[in-house]
């Protein structure tokens, strides 16, 4: 965290001796630890934090994504079958093919299929 080198320690350590004195000074190192751990424990959960937020900003985007490409796909799913569904009507419509290719009409009410002989 703060880059501090052994030599560095020792002389933190002397002048703390010097200024808070021999008898409270495991007491204020006990302190300056917990309070030092804190601050450690602190900065991880904030960390967590903003990376859970990061991943559910990405997770967002993806679905938004996702919904855009299913949109898509069903529109153009619905422009082809209405192309379809146009072409078949028009195929089907009166006067088309089955009376050209000679079929005969459906037989109505009364009418008999039997020959005559």
């Amino acid at each position: 965290m703060f880059d501090i080198g052994f030599s560095e320690l020792v002389v933190i350590g002397l002048v703390a001796l010097i200024v808070i004195g021999p008898e409270r000074l495991p007491r204020v190192a006990r302190t300056a630890g917990h309070l030092l751990g804190r601050l450690q424990r602190y900065v991880s959960d904030v960390k967590a934090d903003i990376n859970r937020e990061i991943q559910l900003e990405e997770l967002k985007k993806l679905q938004e994504e996702v919904e855009r490409n299913a949109r898509s796909m069903e529109q153009s799913v619905s422009e082809r079958m209405n192309e379809i569904e146009a072409s078949l009507n028009k195929s089907i419509a009166p006067g088309s093919a089955t009376e050209m290719a000679g079929v005969p009409p459906p037989l109505t009410f009364g009418e008999t299929d039997k020959p005559k002989t």
